[in-house]
């Protein structure tokens, strides 16, 4: 992906090209997503986008890469209370549901099944080792670190936009919203306790 822009106007393109994309890619997905849309809201043009980003793709990843990034950095995991970490990703899904619904296109669009990412694009070895840590102290259920933080993380998404049964706004009554987390919360407490 070539350079971010060096320049203040520039860099402010950059950020405004970026932001009205996460939302044209949550809401049509990488097939419908279209740049003239894109580039019309953003106002700039298809050169300077092709010029930051390469083509679509190359726009999809930056996008999609960096809401990785966030999650991980906005909802760090705490391996000896993973019940308080799906509280905190839940929030963020109400926050942020654009960040769910990009995963999902990407899942039905590249990555059917397996990891969603490539070895190297994956950000889970810290998760995993923390988790792994906690099982080694006692803390966490045993079992393979990877598949106690995949249960975790889909528990967490029970009422996200990728839900089948049901899917919250941040809208929703505060008290709605309690209810859910002392159930999830409570829920992980159990699952994920040592045996």
């Amino acid at each position: 992906m070539p350079d971010q822009p060096l320049t203040a106007r520039g860099a402010a393109t950059y950020r405004r090209i970026l932001d009205v994309a996460t939302k044209e890619f949550a809401e049509y997905g990488i097939a419908g997503a279209r740049i003239e849309r894109i580039v019309a809201a953003a106002r700039t043009n298809k050169a300077q986008l092709y010029g930051y980003f390469g083509n679509k793709e190359g726009l999809f990843d930056a996008i999609f890469f960096g809401s990785l990034e966030r999650i991980v950095n906005v909802v760090p995991i705490d391996a000896a209370d993973l019940a308080d970490w799906a509280v905190r990703l839940y929030d963020e899904y109400l926050r942020r549901p654009d960040l769910i619904r990009l995963a999902t296109w990407a899942r039905l669009e590249r990555r059917p099944a397996g990891h969603l990412v490539d070895d190297p694009d994956r950000l889970d070895d810290r998760k995993l080792r923390a988790i792994a840590e906690a099982q080694a102290g006692g803390r966490v259920r045993g079992g393979d670190p990877f598949d106690v933080m995949a249960m975790v993380i889909a528990m967490s998404m029970a009422w996200s936009p990728v839900s089948n049964v049901y899917a919250a706004t941040a809208e929703e009554p505060a008290e709605l919203h309690e209810r859910r987390r002392a159930l999830l919360h409570e829920s992980v407490r159990r699952a994920m306790a040592a045996d």
